[in-house]
C-alpha cells in the first residue's frame, strides 16, 4: 500500500505542477533560468566532478557546457553524487536484490537503464525528487482527463516490464494503493495468461507499449479479450499512426501517448488536443541537437537529446545525452499550455524499429506476437 506520507506529498506537488499549466511562456522561461542557476550553484558546491568537468565555464551559458554521456556518468559515479558516502558497489548490490519498493539506505530510489550494447546506468532519486517524478506522471494522467485523489480512482492495468529495477516497475511499486487497484503484468509473459488476467480485472485504465497494444487489440477483435478501458496510455516505443488507429478503432477511445526516460521519469505527454506531446519543461530543459550538439530548429529531427533535470540534486544531470531522435513542433498546442510539443519520435534504425525509450527495453520478435517487448538486459 502506498505510504500515506508519500501520497500526501504527491497530491500537494501535483497541485503545484498543474498550476503551472496556466503560466505564460515568459514565466516558464524565467522559472527555468532561476531553477538552472540554483541547480548549478548547488552542484558546483557539492560535486567534485562538476567542478572539474565545467572548469572555466561555471559562468557560461548552458549550451556552452560539455555533454555528459552515460559512460562518463558511470566512470565518475561517486564524484557526481552530492552525497559523498554513496558507493557504486553498494548501489549495484542494492539493485541486484530489488524486488519491490525498497530504498537504498532508506534514502534513495534507484532505477537502472541499459541498452543493446550492454552498457548500464544507475539513476538515484532522493525522497523529494521521487515525489516530483511521481507527480509529473500523475500530471500527464490529468492532461488525459483523469482526476487524482482518494475519491477518484480507477482500476488500472499496466502491461509492461515487471523487472524491479526498471523505472516503470519502480513507479508502480511506489504507487501501489488500495485506492487505485492495479494489475501489473510482464509483457514478456504468455499472451493467453495476460488476456485472462485482463478479463478478470476489467481495467478502466490501460497502460501498454504500442506493440503489445496491437497484440491485445487483435485478441479483442478475436473475442478472446473482453475489456472496455476508459483511458488508454501508450509508452516505451514509437507509436505509429497505424497502431494508434488500430487501438482507437477497437476500443472506441482516443489514446494518449507518453514519453518517459529513466533519468527524469515522465518527459512528455499528450493532452486532450492530441497535437503532440507536451514536454515537462518546468522540470527539465530539453535541447534537441544534431550529432555535433548544435541545436536543430522545430520541424527537424535531431540526432539526440540533451536533458538537464532541474529538480535533481542527489545526482545532478546537466546536459545528459539521450540518443533519441525527436522533432519539436513548430506551433504551440491550442490548449494554451506553455510547454513545447514533440510531434514525432523517429526510430533509430531498421534493426531496432521501435526502440526509443531510455528505459532501454529492446524490441524483438516473439514466437507468436510480432514486436513483443523482450526481457531487458540485467544489471552487472
Amino acid at each position: 500500500m502506498m505510504n500515506v506520507q508519500i501520497a500526501t506529498k504527491l497530491l500537494w506537488e501535483l497541485n503545484e505542477l498543474c498550476g503551472r499549466d496556466r503560466w505564460s511562456r515568459q514565466r516558464l522561461q524565467a522559472h527555468q533560468a532561476h531553477a538552472l542557476h540554483s541547480l548549478r550553484e548547488f552542484t558546483y558546491a557539492q560535486s567534485s566532478f562538476y567542478r572539474r568537468f565545467h572548469k572555466g565555464k561555471t559562468n557560461r551559458p548552458l549550451n556552452e557546457l560539455p555533454v555528459l554521456t552515460r559512460d562518463v556518468l558511470m566512470e565518475n559515479f561517486e564524484q557526481i553524487m552530492t552525497d559523498r558516502s554513496v558507493r557504486l558497489s553498494e548501489v549495484q548490490t542494492h539493485v541486484s536484490r530489488l524486488h519491490g519498493d525498497e530504498h537504498f539506505r532508506g534514502q534513495y530510489w534507484v532505477s537502472a537503464t541499459s541498452d543493446n550494447t550492454g552498457r548500464h546506468g544507475l539513476i538515484l532519486f532522493d525522497d523529494a525528487e521521487w515525489t516530483t517524478a511521481l507527480a509529473a506522471c500523475a500530471r500527464a494522467h490529468q492532461w488525459a482527463g483523469m482526476q487524482a485523489g482518494i475519491h477518484h480512482h480507477m482500476k488500472l492495468a499496466s502491461v509492461a516490464t515487471t523487472t524491479p529495477w526498471q523505472m516503470t516497475a519502480r513507479i508502480g511499486a511506489t504507487l501501489a494503493s488500495r485506492y487505485a487497484p492495479a494489475l501489473r503484468l510482464d509483457s514478456n509473459g504468455p499472451l493467453d495468461v495476460i488476456v485472462q488476467a485482463l478479463n478478470e480485472q476489467q481495467p478502466e485504465m490501460l497502460i501498454v507499449c504500442p506493440s503489445m497494444g496491437g497484440a491485445l487489440a487483435q485478441e479483442q477483435v478475436a473475442g478472446r479479450l473482453r475489456i472496455s478501458p476508459q483511458l488508454i496510455f501508450t509508452r516505451g516505443e514509437v507509436l505509429t499512426d497505424a497502431t494508434r488507429w488500430q487501438l482507437e478503432a477497437v476500443w472506441g477511445r482516443r489514446l494518449f501517448n507518453q514519453y518517459a526516460v529513466t533519468e527524469s521519469g515522465e518527459l512528455a505527454a499528450e493532452c486532450g488536443r492530441h497535437a503532440g506531446m507536451h514536454l515537462h519543461e518546468d522540470l527539465v530543459i530539453i535541447e534537441v541537437v544534431d550529432e555535433h550538439n548544435r541545436p536543430v530548429p522545430p520541424g527537424v529531427h535531431g540526432d539526440k537529446v540533451l536533458v538537464t533535470v532541474l529538480y535533481k540534486r542527489a545526482q545532478p544531470l546537466i546536459r545528459y545525452e539521450i540518443s533519441d531522435s525527436l522533432r519539436l513542433a513548430a506551433a504551440p498546442c491550442p490548449c494554451g499550455r506553455p510547454f513545447r510539443l514533440i510531434d514525432n519520435i523517429r526510430a533509430r534504425s531498421e534493426e531496432t524499429p521501435y526502440f526509443t525509450s531510455t528505459e532501454r527495453v529492446p524490441v524483438a520478435v516473439h514466437p507468436n506476437v510480432p514486436h513483443r517487448v523482450m526481457e531487458p538486459l540485467p544489471v552487472v
